[in-house]
């Protein structure tokens, strides 16, 4: 089904909105894929907060002419899927991921930063970790001096509380 240009002028104005707010966008071939798989892929997309969509080249070329993401349009060709973010990790992630599990799902490139990235460099993209990951990580760096130190003052009140029962025997003992 053809869209009418009042459609065509929505979709580009969506992806433009979408793209406006990414950090990251990633496309990669999607033929012969089962449409059980790409649902999968969408719902792992949604619950990364990447915008996965199927369009068609032209518009999006239209919709990231003026960007960060526009030296990209001389990779939009085929049947491509497009991943954008606002996570500079979570586009690259999903598609990698999923590109494992799936063969027929080719990452072809992604722009991040306004850098072109070919197929490799978005797979050395995907293998960081994401935000809440380093978060966390951060987080238990941050905790581990002062669990260390309350660990201490513990093992201290330990010692200190039974040298004092300690002496309590003795001296019900010698009474």
């Amino acid at each position: 089904m053809s869209l009418n240009l009042e459609d065509k002028k929505a979709v580009v104005a969506e992806v433009a909105a979408q793209v406006a707010d990414a950090q990251t966008l990633v496309i990669a071939e999607y033929r012969g894929v089962s449409v059980s798989s790409m649902t999968k892929l969408r719902a792992k997309a949604r619950e990364q907060g990447v915008y996965l969509r199927v369009l068609k080249n032209t518009l999006v070329r239209r919709a990231v002419a003026d960007t960060q993401f526009a030296g990209l349009a001389e990779q939009m060709v085929g049947p491509l899927v497009y991943a954008a973010s606002t996570d500079p990790v979570a586009a690259a992630k999903v598609l990698c991921d999923f590109a494992k599990t799936d063969d027929k799902i080719v990452v072809k490139a992604g722009v991040y930063d306004g850098k072109l990235l070919d197929k490799a460099e978005v797979a050395q993209l995907a293998a960081i970790p994401g935000r809440e990951q380093l978060l966390a990580m951060l987080l238990g760096v941050m905790q581990a001096p002062v669990s260390g130190f309350v660990r201490a003052l513990a093992a201290l009140a330990e010692k200190q509380q039974g040298g004092a029962t300690e002496q309590a025997a003795e001296a019900t003992e010698a009474a």
